[in-house]
């Protein structure tokens, strides 16, 4: 039997033509995933308020609604690993943990559905899931289905346990089954994240799935967070080409709200995710999190700029010890965000000079200089004038400079003086 499917999927793999082109992510995905801050918790005896199960999907659900993300343009509430059973039905198809899901996925997703929010799901290319659960290797075509009768609105496919020299071929595969369910479900895949020292095909990466992770897990910690930043800035085989709306390259979750950043840390991951076009996946309990972490999660001007119609992903174009500059252009044409990060960890505020015309092909005109964070103006420059700005140790200055000839067109922020 797995022999005949094998030769299905791949017979399969022949007839993909077309990429998955469904019309969805045309800006970035914004959500919440249970994976870096739940883990793979299963014991709901020893710990009912933060295991894999219904409740707490319905619980962080509720939150999203009521606390304003949902508002704000997170829709997606996704289950990573761990909610299935150990073994598939007799018929083949997924099923979830009877006693973690006691009314299954499809009560679930309508219960999400019925806040608003729209319902996501995780599964694994090979064999078995990460967490050992049964992963889809010879059953993408029943899944695929299965997802949809369900009403599951994202797929997150990882490739732990799988044949890595297959996944040119299979993930592709899962992509055209989901399309032809008929229902519109963004593909996450994990594809170039597995292919180690192999260089990812990520034109074809790009045209199959509407999001892709392509480096580590992110961990709750400073050092994680910034090696995806250095690995971001080195822009390995020029990948941040190939974002643009439907397709995104993905650095994993927002830890924002967790326990290992600080408030300043926190501020440089919702600036660097937003410059570089990423997902916005939270993964902290809204549950609990403290004030200034939601305040940073619902920032509109940071949102804003991460959701930009253009698509365009920024880059890091400068780094002179431990300063670097990242610049992502934005509408209206002309525009452009900056991130300046300092990555040092000690001492006091560094002073950044630059020039603006350093950080824009622009020779002429003006522009008004807003602070993210701020929410304030910094005042309006030329291309020959120097913006001034005083980071933090592993802190970040976040502005936008807008064309001035066109700033009625874009949000108008509130000026608070200083």
């Amino acid at each position: 039997m797995k022999i005949f499917v094998l030769l299905l999927v791949v017979a399969s793999a022949v007839s993909v033509i077309d990429g998955l082109d469904n019309g969805l992510a045309r800006t970035p995905p914004m959500g919440w995933l249970t994976w870096q801050r739940f883990r793979c918790v299963t014991d709901c005896k020893s710990f009912p308020d933060t295991c894999i199960s219904e409740k707490l999907i319905k619980e962080q659900a509720q939150k999203m609604k009521s606390d304003g993300y949902l508002a704000a343009g997170y829709q997606y509430i996704i289950i990573d690993d761990c909610w299935l059973d150990h073994t598939r039905a007799p018929d083949g198809s997924l099923r979830p943990d009877p006693v973690r899901f006691p009314n299954g996925i499809k009560h679930l997703a309508d219960y999400v559905h019925s806040l608003g929010l729209k319902f996501g799901i995780y599964e694994d290319f090979g064999t078995k899931t990460c967490a050992g659960y049964p992963g889809s290797e010879f059953y993408m075509e029943l899944d695929a289905d299965t997802f949809a009768k369900w009403g599951v609105d994202y797929v997150k496919f990882d490739g732990c346990n799988s044949d890595v020299s297959q996944m040119d071929q299979g993930y592709p595969i899962l992509g055209k089954f989901l399309n032809r369910t008929g229902r519109p479900i963004v593909y996450s895949c994990s594809w170039p994240a597995y292919e180690g020292k192999m260089q990812p095909d990520y034109a074809s990466i790009s045209k199959h799935c509407n999001l892709w992770r392509n480096y580590n897990d992110i961990q709750d910690s400073w050092a994680s967070v910034s090696s995806i930043i250095e690995f971001y800035g080195q822009n390995k085989y020029n990948f941040s080409s190939f974002a643009k709306p439907g397709s995104w390259n993905d650095p994993d979750e927002l830890i924002i709200g967790n326990f290992g950043l600080s408030n300043d840390q926190e501020r440089v991951q919702m600036a660097l995710w937003a410059v570089m076009a990423s997902p916005l996946i939270m993964s902290t309990d809204l549950r609990t999190i403290r004030d200034s972490s939601k305040d940073l999660l619902l920032n509109e001007h940071a949102i804003a700029i991460n959701q930009d119609a253009l698509g365009i992903q920024g880059n890091r174009i400068q780094k002179n010890g431990n300063i670097e500059v990242w610049t992502r252009p934005i509408l209206p044409k002309g525009s452009f965000a900056v991130a300046i990060m300092n990555t040092g960890t000690g001492g006091t505020p560094q002073r950044v000079s630059l020039r603006v015309s350093s950080i824009t092909k622009t020779t002429s005109g003006t522009y008004s200089i807003v602070d993210v964070f701020e929410n304030r103006s910094r005042g309006t420059l030329k291309p020959s004038d120097t913006f001034m700005c005083d980071v933090n140790p592993s802190g970040v200055c976040f502005v936008k400079f807008n064309r001035r000839s066109a700033r009625k067109l874009y949000f108008k922020p509130q000026i608070i003086q200083p």
